[in-house]
This record gives C-alpha cells, sequence and structure tokens, in this order.
C-alpha cells in the first residue's frame, strides 16, 4: 500500500491525484493537485476532501431525487447489459461524476473502491447551460 500508517492509530493514508472540472473546480479555485487523507477508500476520500473544501453539495446526492432527472431520451423497458445504481446515500448528484482512474465509480465498487495510492480521481460537475 502507498502511503504510511499513524503512530499508534496503524490508520493508513493515501495521496492521489485530483482533476476536479466545472463547478468543483471553480470552488475548490485548481484544476488538480495531490492529496493525502487517512483511509483507503473512495468514501473515505471524499469525506476528508468535502470536509477541507466543502463541496459536497455539488457532487453527493443525499436522496433518491437528487441523483436523478428527467432525461430527453425515452425510456425503454429493457436496457442491454447490467445496469446498477449505487445504493441511495451513495450516490452523487444528477450531471455530477466521479472516476477512479477514468471509470465511474458505479462501475467498480461504488464509494467502498479501494484505493492503494497514485490513482488519478475525478471530480466532475460540468457547466450546463440551456436554451
Amino acid at each position: 500500500m502507498n502511503g504510511t500508517a499513524h503512530e499508534g492509530t496503524q490508520r493508513a493514508r493515501t495521496t492521489v491525484e485530483v482533476r476536479c472540472t466545472g463547478h468543483v473546480r471553480d470552488a475548490v479555485g485548481e484544476p488538480h493537485m495531490d492529496f493525502t487523507f487517512e483511509g483507503t477508500t473512495l468514501r473515505a476520500f471524499l469525506e476528508a476532501f468535502c470536509e477541507r473544501y466543502d463541496v459536497a453539495d455539488l457532487l453527493i446526492a443525499e436522496t433518491e431525487s437528487d441523483a436523478a432527472t428527467e432525461g430527453w431520451a425515452p425510456e425503454l423497458e429493457s436496457l442491454p447489459g447490467t445496469w446498477e445504481k449505487n445504493p441511495e446515500g451513495d450516490q452523487t448528484r444528477c450531471y455530477a461524476r466521479v472516476t477512479v482512474d477514468g471509470q465511474f465509480n458505479e462501475h467498480l465498487d461504488g464509494l467502498d473502491t479501494e484505493l492503494d495510492g497514485g490513482e488519478r480521481i475525478g471530480l466532475l460537475y460540468p457547466f450546463i447551460f440551456c436554451c
């Protein structure tokens, strides 16, 4: 594991590369940085990052309605492949995404995705303009 343990607590410290886009970049003030946190999961990273930069309202959905929006495309009765969402409370807001090395966290182990250190975490919330 990349990182060092705190003396006495044996809590792992992990360092990841963070890339921010859109509204998250504006709130954080930087497009990219290295970030060290205690723990080894995406959940631990997000808790530490959001505590430091106060961007939880941009990224994390507290309810199912925060995570969904009515789309413009027709809904199909059945979708090809496997479509699973993170459980309620572990979802991102509609239009916001959290990626690990370019993959949506929903396609990994959600917020329980293990991080070894050195991963590139994307915090994406694009600017959206409507006519």
